[in-house]
């Protein structure tokens, strides 16, 4: 099989990772890639990946077997769309599937029509709609932007006017908004890759969205993740499937436009049972770099049985009993403002262990590796146990040198000694 990945982070060098490790993948590609996955596979160039015209050709060039589409703007853009109107076998949802992500309040709706469990929520156009919703959910006050915005359109505080604040930008940016009751309890992500009617579940992880220690500071597209949970419930993702993912992929097909590809569940396990914080259409950011780590089943069978529609052909997956931890290097100033152009040093080769995945570098006319975006590596460690694989991780950490990068420390902290609380 030959595979083409989309995309230019982390995640997609997570995926090129586990497709290289598939004994039936021949020859993996990525659109455009980046220097780490260079290092491993063909980077075709492609300048906009919401592009579908462009990327048709980049998959014409190539001839894939497979496309794999990993960030969600050109999921939404109509990307995979556009590819299987051109006769490529892909794994991603169409442009209306995708609105399960490209629109919270669609997603509401999805959820409410599938019954499944979710926070009591919104839609509002305007400031009265805002405070008239704010009101009814009361602090701590919880709002999202509609559409995308790259796991930073989301403010919880504890603060009105700050709430009201982040409505009235999202508003200026032409967009609307979705005012939600607050969710208590851990959070955890789970992918579930379908094929349209069967699911198959992945192991679920835990990401930290916040830019700092102790989950202080803004959102973030993510500083890091681990897996498995050792916390988690007996029977959680059993639970999720029968209550969350299925009625949701059996209402998107009732409606004539079926979901096939991965659906991001990120829940909240709340004192009343797991809750739905927001869906999305491909897989998480840094999640997939744990989850991935860990998958011993021939990932490039599974997404291409998915995209074919042949998910029940398909044997259990196999797991590693390792741990796995990722931690996020990023630039000075992410998320706000972040530097790029700075010189990274330290990355080290690849072990069984510990390795590093590229998310925001390039290489400068010199060919030295420099930072290109706000996260730009993402450390995995992998070990028998939590402990283990943090160390292993922040071993990584330590050694990479990049001028006022910042990463956080607890990482897998308060699960490796037992302090995550599901009540």
């Amino acid at each position: 099989m030959r595979a083409l990945v989309i995309g230019s982070g982390a995640r997609e060098h997570a995926i090129v990772h586990g497709l290289l490790a598939d004994p039936s993948v021949t020859e993996v590609a990525a659109a455009p890639g980046n220097p780490g996955i260079a290092a491993q596979a063909r980077c075709l160039p492609l300048a906009d990946v919401t592009d579908a015209d462009a990327v048709v050709g980049t998959a014409r060039e190539f001839a894939p077997d497979l496309v794999i589409v990993g960030p969600e703007a050109p999921l939404v853009a109509g990307v995979a769309d556009a590819l299987r109107e051109a006769g490529f076998a892909v794994f991603g949802p169409s442009r209306e599937a995708a609105q399960l992500e490209g629109s919270k309040a669609f997603a509401k709706d999805v959820m409410a029509a599938a019954d499944v469990p979710t926070a009591r929520s919104y839609v509002a156009t305007s400031e009265a709609e805002v405070r008239e919703a704010l009101d009814a959910t009361g602090a701590p006050y919880v709002v999202k932007d509609d559409g995308l915005a790259a796991g930073k359109g989301v403010v919880v505080t504890e603060s009105i006017d700050a709430a009201v604040d982040h409505a009235l930008a999202c508003f200026a940016a032409g967009g609307s908004v979705v005012v939600e009751e607050f969710l208590d309890g851990p959070e955890v992500s789970i992918f579930c890759v379908t094929d349209g009617d069967v699911i198959v579940p992945l192991a679920p992880s835990q990401d930290f969205k916040r830019i700092g220690d102790g989950d202080e500071g803004p959102n973030t597209g993510g500083m890091g993740a681990y897996s498995p949970l050792p916390w988690a419930p007996e029977g959680l993702v059993d639970e999720v499937v029968r209550r969350i993912a299925q009625p949701t992929i059996d209402e998107m097909r009732r409606r004539g436009t079926p979901f096939a590809g991965v659906l991001y569940v990120g829940l909240a396990l709340t004192s009343a049972g797991p809750r739905v914080i927001e869906f999305n259409a491909r897989f998480g950011d840094p999640e997939t770099q744990v989850v991935l780590a860990r998958l011993q089943a021939p990932l490039g069978t599974l997404l291409q049985a998915a995209a074919e529609g042949r998910l029940a052909e398909q044997p259990p997956l196999v797991w590693r009993d390792d741990f796995a931890v990722t931690v996020v290097v990023a630039s000075e100033g992410y998320p706000r403002s972040p530097r790029t152009g700075d010189e990274i040093s330290g990355v080290p080769e690849a072990a069984d262990d510990r390795y590093v995945l590229h998310a925001g570098t390039a290489r400068d006319g010199d060919g030295t590796l420099v930072s290109a975006g706000g996260r730009v590596l993402s450390a995995v460690g992998v070990g028998p146990d939590l402990p283990a694989a943090r160390a292993a991780a922040y071993a990584v950490v330590d050694g990479i040198a990049l001028r006022g990068s910042q990463h956080r420390t607890d990482i897998a902290k308060a699960a490796a000694e037992g302090q995550v609380i599901v009540s």
